[in-house]
């Protein structure tokens, strides 16, 4: 019913929903076939991270903001490259600025490719619960 990064307002109690409803209404994510793709990537990876997840008033902050910023940006090539970079920073484990390829603006379909790999590798070293996303080869198909 809902679509990958849906902000959706919900009122429950331990252990039911009560109601739910759009929050934030997404209609480039939803149309443009780079940014449901990129919507259907991040939304594996927050899973992947937030199995069990706690209150964090911030971290949701910033995924809202971004999620409006991926809703406003012409160009989302790159948006999800940041969006982990980004990420990383708000888990307390920010990409140290010696690892440059990591943190720099790729030019290329290559570069960014490599780069999303690489990015990946690195929460997998500092996320238990990380798994390869299913998505990242879609991703990458899709910005082929």
């Amino acid at each position: 019913m809902y679509s990958p990064l849906s902000l959706i307002q919900l009122t429950a109690d331990a252990s039911t929903i009560r109601t739910a409803q759009l929050a934030f209404i997404s209609s480039s994510i939803n149309s443009d076939p780079y940014k449901r793709t990129i919507a259907m990537f991040l939304s594996e990876v927050l899973y992947n991270i937030f199995r069990h997840p706690m209150p964090d008033e911030p971290m949701f902050e910033y995924i809202a903001q971004s999620i409006r910023q991926l809703e406003e940006t012409d160009e989302p090539q790159n948006f999800h490259l940041a969006f982990l970079i980004g990420l990383a920073a708000q888990l307390g484990f920010a990409i140290p600025e010696s690892e440059t390829t990591l943190l720099r603006v790729p030019s290329t379909r290559s570069e960014r490719q490599q780069q999303l790999r690489a990015l990946c590798t690195f929460f997998e070293e500092h996320v238990e619960t990380w798994q390869y996303p299913r998505s990242l080869d879609v991703l990458i198909d899709v910005f082929d």
